[in-house]
Parts: C-alpha cells; structure tokens; sequence
C-alpha cells in the first residue's frame, strides 16, 4: 500500500477541517471548532488500481498570532491551499503559505480550493481574482464542504498527481 501525506493549509476558518470531514466521513457541521496544532485523519482508496492510504493533516489556521511551522509540511506528497470565497484577504495569506511549503519541501503537487461555494452570492473573491491564481499554474477548484461540490474529486485529482509524481 502507498502512504501519501497531504496538507491542508489555509487562514483560519476557510473550512479545512470541514473539507477534510466531508471527504473522510461524508459528513458537514455548522459548528466551528478551532484547529489546534495538527489534526491527522487518514482515508484509505483504490486509485487507477493501487491501494492508496491518504494521510490528512489538518493543519491550524494561519492569522497574525499563530504562524504554520514549515516542519508540520515536512513529508507531504501535495497539498491544498484552501481559501474562503466570501473573504477576499485569504488569497494572500494563501499564496504566502504557498511560496512558504515551495521554499520548505520544493515543487509538490497541490491544488488551491476556493472554499464555500454554496456562499456564491456572498463572495468577495471575484472572477479576476479566479484568473490570476489560475495564470500562476495552480489548479483552482470551486468547493463546498457543506453541499460536497467538488471535494471528493480535488482529493482524487490531488491524489493522482501524487502518485503521477512518484512514477516519473
């Protein structure tokens, strides 16, 4: 079996751990707990034919108090950059992690969730803004940890590009 590690990563209270609930559990909780440290969950699936065991590390919120420790990313095969749709500030707190696992562990696999797409109405993140992230390579997938658009398939997509990685 394969062990992959991947990190959620993102400003606090963009909906990692809910992300990570609906796909390890199929379930959605209006309640907010607040991550401290790491959470590590793990789900196990057959992909392309190969038994893979995903390695979840919910990773606390990142605000002006609390920074992300480069060491929590240390291992992973990929990652998610996970943004909040209806605050626009999270973009940047994004790509700073980003540049942050990139000078840590260098080039990994990872997609960047634009969370709460159930809040469409309630963005502040706006179409342009969905391009410039897009231009700079990444993957930019629109989520819903409470409805479940599109968290199962970032998990897969993600989950291929690691096992991509590990062939060539």
């Amino acid at each position: 079996m394969i062990k992959k590690k991947i990190c959620m990563l993102g400003s606090f209270a963009v909906g990692k751990t809910s992300l990570v609930q609906r796909f390890v559990n199929s379930i959605f909780s209006e309640k907010y707990h607040t991550t401290i440290g790491v959470k590590i969950d793990q789900k196990r699936l057959e992909l392309d034919g190969e038994q893979v065991n995903l390695m979840l590390w919910d990773i606390h919120g990142e605000d002006e108090f609390q920074k992300v420790k480069p060491a929590y990313v240390m291992g992973a095969s990929g990652y998610f950059i996970v943004l909040d749709g209806t605050r626009r500030n999270t973009i940047k707190k994004g790509l700073a992690l980003q540049q942050m696992v990139q000078q840590t562990i260098g080039n990994v696999p990872y997609l960047i969730l634009v969370n709460k797409s159930d809040l469409r109405n309630q963005w502040e993140i706006q179409e342009e803004d969905l391009d410039v992230l897009r231009r700079s390579g990444a993957g930019v997938l629109l989520t819903s940890a409470k409805t479940g658009e599109t968290v199962e398939e970032a998990f897969m997509d993600l989950a291929r590009q690691m096992l991509k990685n590990n062939r060539s």
